[in-house]
């Protein structure tokens, strides 16, 4: 498989490849390879959170409820409480 990457992005690469010693293309798996781990992990959540809604045994939230309460903490934390 080929990857096309803008000429920025391939500098940047061989330039981690020199400096650390590694061959671009073990750079560049390990990089995919933790990415679609990551990614993997957060479709696996957000389906769980997904069927937590969906069964009630979640409630959602009210976003400007969240939003209200976020600023409510960010003036106790500046104003010192």
């Amino acid at each position: 498989m080929e990857v096309q990457v803008s000429a920025e992005t391939a500098k940047k690469l061989n330039d981690l490849a020199t400096s650390s010693g590694r061959a671009p293309n073990e750079i560049v798996e390990d990089a995919l390879a933790g990415y679609l781990e990551e990614l993997g992990a957060a479709r696996k959540m957000l389906d769980s959170r997904y069927d937590d809604l969906k069964s009630g045994r979640v409630k959602p939230l009210d976003g400007e409820e969240v939003f209200r309460r976020l600023r409510e903490k960010s003036e106790r934390r500046r104003s010192g409480g």
